[in-house]
């Protein structure tokens, strides 16, 4: 006796699934790094730890409004407002350039103090640490241009095309959000704990 069990999925599960997956290595990633530099700042008689340049906190600021923003364009989405969707992509993208521009920003005002990656083990770890997140808020940038690119495209009432597009703009969103979580936990990392 054979028996057909049919299994359905949503529409779009599989982005949402992708984004777990890649956040739990990256949740492995930055939790070996914390604990090399936890480790390596309590057993160090060379460790300086540096005063955070002024240009991180308004970084901070520009990535925890892209956050928010982000949730506008979803919630647009959600109302079938196409166009403030779009607007609110953008918006989002433009937060998350400028706080990648205070990181570059940070980074030369740190130079010009003579703090370069290999001046001292907490340099090092500075600019390991806001490297490695700017490159995956990089990843992140490119799939907001995607959802950007896509949201230009002709709209469709079909169940299965809103579906999908609504499952694609919540995987984002939740990739970009712990970009946004995880740049907190660094910075309180990188100048609490010291």
């Amino acid at each position: 006796m054979n028996v057909a069990i049919k299994t359905e999925r949503l529409p779009g599960s599989s982005y949402r699934i992708g984004v777990w997956v890649s956040l739990a290595s990256m949740a492995m990633l930055f939790t070996s790094l914390s604990s090399a530099y936890i480790v390596r700042s309590a057993s160090s008689f060379d460790w300086i730890p540096l005063r955070a340049p002024r240009v991180m906190f308004a970084g901070t600021a520009c990535i925890l409004l892209s956050s928010v923003a982000l949730e506008f364009a979803r919630r647009r989405l959600k109302e079938s407002f196409h166009e403030a969707y779009a607007r609110y992509l953008l918006l989002t993208a433009l937060l998350g350039v400028a706080f990648l521009t205070s990181q570059l920003l940070a980074w030369r005002q740190l130079a010009r103090q003579g703090i370069y990656l290999a001046t001292n083990p907490y340099g090092s770890f500075f600019y390991l640490l806001t490297a490695a997140h700017g490159v995956h808020l990089l990843g992140g940038l490119l799939a907001l241009g995607f959802l950007w690119l896509r949201s230009r495209r002709q709209q469709s009432d079909d169940p299965d095309f809103v579906a999908r597009r609504q499952a694609r703009a919540d995987a984002v969103a939740i990739y970009w959000h712990f970009m946004d979580g995880l740049w907190i936990y660094l910075f309180l990392l990188l100048f609490l704990w010291r």
